[in-house]
C-alpha cells in the first residue's frame, strides 16, 4: 500500500510523533485508512516481506469486533468498554451497537494522542460515547478513571474488549493484567478478546513466528504471537461461548467462506467468555 504525502494534512495535531510508529496507525493504515504517517507503513512493508497479506490480520480483527458487538447487543448488552479502540474507521463499536440499540453506552480508552485528537467528532456528535485517556495494561488506572465510573454501571452487565490489544503486551502476566478486568465485571457479564496466534502447526507456526519477529524489530516494536493455551489462559474462569476460542474468520462467521482464506488469518483467533 502506498500513499503520497499530499494524502496528509500538512499540519500535524499536537502531541502527535510521527518519527514513531503508533499502534493504532499501523492498524490504520492496514485498514486503508489516512490517518497514518510513513513510519506507521514502514510496519507492514517490514512484516509485508515474509506475509504479503498482514492486512488480513487488521481485516480479521475488525470482522470479529463487528461480529462480537452485533452477539452482545443482541443479547442485551447495553453497556461497552472498548480498550484500546484505535483511530476510527468503519462500523466503530459505538455505529454497530447504537444501530441495534439507540441506548447503548460506549466508552472507548486509549493513551494514544493519535486516537484522543481524532476522538474528539466522537464526543461532539454523540452522548452515548465517550473516550477515557488511560494505559489499558494498568486495569486499576482504567478501572478508577473518573469517566469509566461516570458513564459505566458496574451494577449491571457489561462488555469489555480487548481486541487487538493484547498481543502488544510483552509480558508474561497476560492473564493477571485480564484478571483484574474480570474480577471488577459485574456477573453476566462478557469478555471479548483476539489476539495474534502461533497455531502449533508445521503449516502456520512458522509464519507466526516470522511475522512476530518482524513487528517485534520493526518500529513499532511488538506483536507477539502467542499460543492458544496462552490466549485462553486470559480469559481465566469465564464460560466460553460457543464456538469457544477460534480463528477470528470462524467465530459466528456471516456465511460459509467462498474462498480458501489466506495463511496469515490462521494466526489470529477470537473468542468471547461469560462471567457466571
Amino acid at each position: 500500500m502506498s500513499h503520497s504525502s499530499a494524502a496528509y494534512p500538512s499540519a500535524v495535531p499536537v502531541g502527535v510523533d510521527t518519527t514513531r510508529a503508533s499502534i493504532a496507525r499501523v492498524y490504520d493504515a492496514a485498514l486503508n485508512g489516512k490517518d497514518n504517517y510513513d513510519v506507521d507503513r514502514q510496519v507492514l512493508d517490514q512484516v509485508r516481506t515474509v506475509a504479503p497479506q498482514v492486512n488480513d490480520l487488521a481485516w480479521a480483527n475488525r470482522d470479529f469486533l463487528i461480529r462480537a458487538c452485533r452477539f452482545l447487543a443482541r443479547a442485551g448488552i447495553d453497556q461497552f468498554l472498548d480498550l484500546g479502540s484505535g483511530l476510527p474507521t468503519a462500523e466503530n463499536t459505538h455505529q454497530v451497537v447504537q444501530r441495534m440499540n439507540p441506548q447503548s453506552k460506549v466508552v472507548y480508552v486509549d493513551n494514544d494522542p493519535s486516537v484522543l485528537v481524532h476522538a474528539q467528532a466522537l464526543l461532539a456528535s454523540n452522548s452515548r460515547t465517550r473516550i477515557a485517556e488511560a494505559d489499558i495494561f494498568r486495569p486499576l488506572e482504567v478501572l478508577g478513571n473518573d469517566t469509566v465510573r461516570r458513564e459505566l454501571d458496574f451494577t449491571r452487565p457489561l462488555a469489555l474488549f480487548h481486541i487487538g490489544t493484547l498481543h502488544h503486551y510483552l509480558g508474561d502476566d497476560g492473564p493477571a493484567l485480564t484478571q483484574t478486568y474480570i474480577d471488577a465485571l459485574p456477573s453476566g457479564s462478557f469478555v471479548a478478546i483476539a489476539h495474534f496466534h502461533d497455531p502449533e502447526t508445521a503449516e502456520h507456526s512458522e509464519l507466526a513466528r516470522k511475522m512476530e519477529e518482524k513487528f517485534i524489530h520493526s518500529p513499532m516494536g511488538s506483536g507477539r504471537f502467542r499460543t492458544r493455551d496462552e490466549i485462553q489462559a486470559m480469559f481465566g474462569t469465564l464460560d466460553m461461548v460457543e464456538p469457544g476460542l477460534v480463528r477470528c474468520d470462524d467465530w459466528w462467521s456471516d456465511g460459509p467462506h467462498l474462498t480458501p482464506l489466506s495463511d496469515v488469518r490462521n494466526c489470529i483467533v477470537g473468542g468471547v467468555g461469560r462471567k457466571p
